[in-house]
């Protein structure tokens, strides 16, 4: 597919093409509700600039951008946890990601897809 971005965060979120109800921002990081939630509270966190993911090599990918990002998981964990009472952190890597940018997942409750 050649000519077909695989970001959808930044060519669609981080652009403003899809708008997004955020939860909590930080200079460089953003959460907000999915788009097409799998889980009744399903909240996604990425870093503002591209980094392919956890484990990519960008210079930009550093251990100061992780510190933040976790931060940011930590806090939207945290509520979610108070407001329904467990929460889930995932991110995936390789095959298992389909959009290469950073991101997390927070999710709790039933699947509903």
């Amino acid at each position: 597919m050649s000519g077909v971005s695989n970001d959808f965060y930044c060519d669609e979120v981080l652009n403003g093409k899809t708008q997004v109800n955020r939860v909590y921002e930080t200079d460089r990081v953003l959460a907000y509700h999915h788009t097409r939630p799998y889980y009744e509270h399903h909240v996604v966190v990425i870093p503002k600039l591209h980094i392919g993911s956890l484990i990519s090599a960008e210079a930009e990918n550093t251990e100061q951008l992780l510190i933040e990002v976790l931060r940011v998981i930590k806090k939207v964990a945290s509520d979610m946890v108070l407001q329904t009472g467990a929460a889930k952190v995932v991110t995936n890597l390789g095959d298992y990601q389909e959009s290469k940018h950073m991101h997390w997942h927070v999710v709790s409750g039933q699947t509903i897809r």
